[in-house]
């Protein structure tokens, strides 16, 4: 009774007909449709069993914790025949740094001792170029001179002419000291000069009193 409501888009003899045909045609579209395989492939890729596993990485894994293992077995051996006897290498080190210059060095130093043991001996060797005693014979004279320009005369200022002058100027060259510093320099200066002087004319009367000793005899 659906082909008497059905109508048909062209014009036909039998619509009973036309409708079973059509009805035919649509399923073999629908199965058509159903069974049609897409032109891209979107699907996911195929999984493969040996990238999961990774076999290759764990192969090296293996290999690397055998050497370890095999490495640390060996220094075990090692370390255990170390303390039962007493090891085949000793480890102290007696070697003594050298440089390569201490040849050169040892006579640039003996070069400069000698050097300088030469310019010692020179410098104890020479002769003073200024003589001491000249200046102090200067020194009293200029002494002298300023004593005379004076207005007044220094204390202690005359001359010894005897051994008791010489004690009594000494004595009141010693109370004098505290009161002029130049007083004491030019006392103690005549001093010595005097000193010297009985000390050479001693020497000359031995030395004259010498010779009539021996002829006496």
């Amino acid at each position: 009774m659906q082909h008497q409501a059905y109508q048909p888009l062209l014009p036909c003899v039998n619509k009973y007909l036309q409708h079973k045909w059509d009805k035919s045609c649509y399923e073999m579209h629908r199965k058509r449709v159903q069974t049609a395989k897409a032109t891209i492939n979107t699907a996911p890729p195929k999984i493969y069993g040996h990238l999961l596993v990774k076999g290759k990485k764990q192969q090296l894994e293996e290999e690397r914790l055998s050497t370890i293992q095999r490495e640390n077995h060996m220094l075990l051996d090692k370390i255990s025949h170390i303390m039962r006897t007493t090891g085949r290498l000793d480890c102290r080190n007696d070697y003594v740094k050298k440089s390569l210059c201490t040849d050169k060095r040892q006579q640039e130093l003996l070069q400069t001792v000698k050097e300088n043991q030469m310019i010692f001996q020179r410098l104890s060797q020479c002769t003073p170029y200024y003589s001491v005693e000249l200046w102090r014979e200067q020194w009293l004279e200029t002494l002298n001179l300023m004593e005379n320009i004076g207005r007044f005369p220094h204390l202690g200022s005359s001359k010894p002419s005897s051994g008791a002058s010489f004690k009594k100027t000494s004595i009141t060259s010693k109370k004098s000291i505290h009161k002029d510093p130049l007083i004491t320099e030019k006392v103690a200066m005549k001093h010595e000069k005097e000193e010297k002087n009985m000390q050479a004319e001693e020497e000359e009367s031995q030395s004259e009193h010498e010779p009539s000793n021996l002829i006496s005899d």
